[in-house]
């Protein structure tokens, strides 16, 4: 609803030097927006300006009115975990409560530090209770290891359970994030390559999971052909439910194995794309990639873990060495950038190369 308030009406001309002078002076409303037509700025004010404002407003602004208009009331910034719990938890312990979490589909993940421990269960139903999507809290209960790359979770708050539907980029996926590697920081890296990708090309997805980079390409491209490769036999049954729930059957291959043996014995020389998101491992896999390609070469997005004792540099230079070793040449790299940070001073780095 709009609100009546006093306001100072000055020609847009006098502007940017009014709000300035106004905000001065202490009088601007900030829960109200500004109002602006095509000649004039309309500001609202907390109260009638003093005889003391008005001169220098005058000394400054050679036309101005003192009114009163309609203006509606700023959206109002949603309220931070801190703010929902300092009068629940002790003062210490504000600033050690998580300052981000990720969103999967309708659960919340996130990191509770050790001294929060006991409080995990109200960090949790705060967090339901404030955010109308969410239905289960899990809390990170060790890294990310293991062949099929997975975490351990405890729930701390909502319904027990890892699995949900997440969207992404108008497609939609079954995870299970107790059975199979997904992170929802990766959406921007997704909708990147997938946009690359042109019509009537093969691409191999080597670490496919449960089908983010494969499904994006299939939905953006009419004729592609995406062979979705992953060693987890759990990924693989989600990742044929979402080929089947995002319509894209015949575009996308499932296939089930260790991705350099798959690709040394059906898929050698038939890539123009090569995808390689497995960045702890990813160097180990050069030379199968290599044989992927075809004749007359190809992209490959790899992707590598950059540790706080190296640059991205250094990770270009180790992966142009491994392409030469494996015969091939790198014409070119087209893109790199650190992608996300994934620990203290390490980050999870991307390069795009042309390969001939």
């Amino acid at each position: 609803m709009p609100k009546q308030a006093v306001c100072l009406k000055i020609p847009k001309n006098y502007g940017e030097k009014a709000i300035v002078l106004a905000n001065k002076l202490g009088i601007i409303d900030k829960e109200l927006e500004i109002q602006i037509n095509q000649n004039f700025i309309y500001v609202p004010l907390v109260r009638q300006p003093s005889e003391d404002m008005l001169k220098a407003l005058q000394s400054q602004i050679q036309e101005y009115e003192i009114t009163a208009c309609a203006f509606q009331e700023k959206a109002r910034k949603a309220k931070t975990l801190i703010e929902y719990l300092e009068d629940k938890l002790p003062p210490h312990l504000l600033a050690s409560l998580p300052k981000s979490m990720d969103v999967v589909g309708d659960i919340a993940i996130i990191e509770v530090p050790t001294e929060l421990e006991k409080h995990k269960g109200l960090i949790g139903e705060t967090i339901i209770g404030t955010h109308k999507n969410v239905r289960t809290v899990l809390a990170k209960a060790g890294a990310v290891s293991g062949t099929y790359r997975l975490r351990e979770f405890t729930v701390i708050a909502g319904e027990p359970k890892t699995a949900t539907v997440h969207k992404e980029h108008r497609c939609q996926y079954h995870v299970d994030l107790a059975k199979a590697y997904f992170s929802p920081r990766l959406s921007h890296e997704h909708h990147r390559v997938a946009s690359q990708v042109g019509e009537g090309e093969t691409i191999i997805d080597m670490f496919a999971g449960v089908g983010p980079f494969a499904i994006l390409i299939a939905k953006m491209r009419e004729r592609v052909k995406v062979y979705a490769i992953d060693i987890n036999p759990e990924a693989v049954e989600l990742l044929k439910r979402n080929i089947r729930l995002n319509r894209v059957e015949g575009k996308v291959y499932p296939m089930l194995g260790n991705a350099k043996e798959i690709i040394e014995k059906m898929l050698v020389g038939v890539a123009d794309r090569v995808i390689m998101n497995l960045p702890e491992k990813a160097i180990e896999f050069v030379g199968s990639v290599c044989k992927a390609l075809k004749a007359d070469g190809g992209i490959i997005h790899f992707y590598s873990f950059v540790k706080p004792s190296e640059s991205l540099d250094d990770i270009k230079i180790r992966f142009a060495q491994t392409v030469e070793n494996s015969g091939r040449r790198l014409e070119k790299i087209h893109f790199s950038r650190l992608v996300r940070e994934t620990a203290p001073y390490e980050w999870q780095a991307v390069i795009d190369a042309k390969i001939r």
